[in-house]
């Protein structure tokens, strides 16, 4: 099977932990959005009614709308029985990287505020330590970026402003991202510690402790991995 059909089988299997009644995160993504098509379309049908949803970012939330499944905010529902989610990096105690999608702020927000929280993903994602494939993003106020930048290479990250074409790219919140490459993240918590103390700094992808299952999609079928 290729990449695409594997993300879409990881994606409408989530959804089976989806049940009527619920508040729902809706996560952001290449893998994700198959979750959110095929609530959608279990909205449409008649299946999961009393749903709400709230999405992860202003493009998930169009995707939503094209269905009609009802939205809310954290301000009105601020207990989230389930989100579903992609990663792009997946340890083996579940911590992960997010954010190469530029959403992780209010990823990070929505996931916090779920009693549980099911990664998607394709098996390439799966990693031994977090870092060895892709790089930590860092959400970033406009004003701060010169000193921001320079503290994150004193971590020893290079570090890369992330663009849109000649432009940086620009957050849902209007922040810019730095893309953060180590060498290694032996220890995910205190890196992720030791970032957020930089005035400046908004939010990090270093998702510690908040993913549930994981819904892996493999070239032999899709797992079900739990904690």
């Amino acid at each position: 099977m290729d990449v695409e059909t594997l993300k879409r089988l990881a994606g409408e299997k989530a959804v089976e932990f989806v049940k009527p009644g619920m508040v729902i995160g809706l996560g952001t993504g290449s893998t994700a959005v198959h979750a959110v098509r095929k609530i959608g379309r279990m909205w449409q049908a008649g299946e999961l009614p009393g749903i709400v949803a709230i999405p992860t970012s202003e493009v998930t939330a169009r995707e939503a709308e094209k269905f009609g499944i009802p939205l809310t905010t954290l301000n009105e529902q601020p207990k989230v029985d389930i989100t579903i989610d992609g990663a792009d990096e997946i340890d083996p105690h579940f911590d992960l990287i997010k954010g190469l999608g530029g959403a992780l702020l209010r990823e990070k927000i929505v996931a916090a505020a779920s009693r549980r929280m099911v990664v998607v993903s394709d098996y390439r994602k799966q990693v031994t330590q977090l870092g060895a494939r892709a790089p930590v993003p860092v959400e970033v106020i406009p004003f701060a970026q010169r000193p921001v930048t320079d503290y994150l290479k004193s971590l020893g990250a290079c570090v890369a402003l992330r663009l849109d074409g000649a432009r940086p790219f620009l957050t849902d919140e209007q922040n810019i991202i730095l893309d953060c490459t180590f060498e290694s993240i032996p220890d995910p918590a205190q890196l992720a510690q030791t970032i957020r103390a930089q005035p400046g700094v908004v939010e990090h992808g270093l998702f510690l402790g908040l993913a549930t299952d994981v819904i892996l999609a493999t070239p032999d079928g899709v797992e079900w991995l739990k904690k």
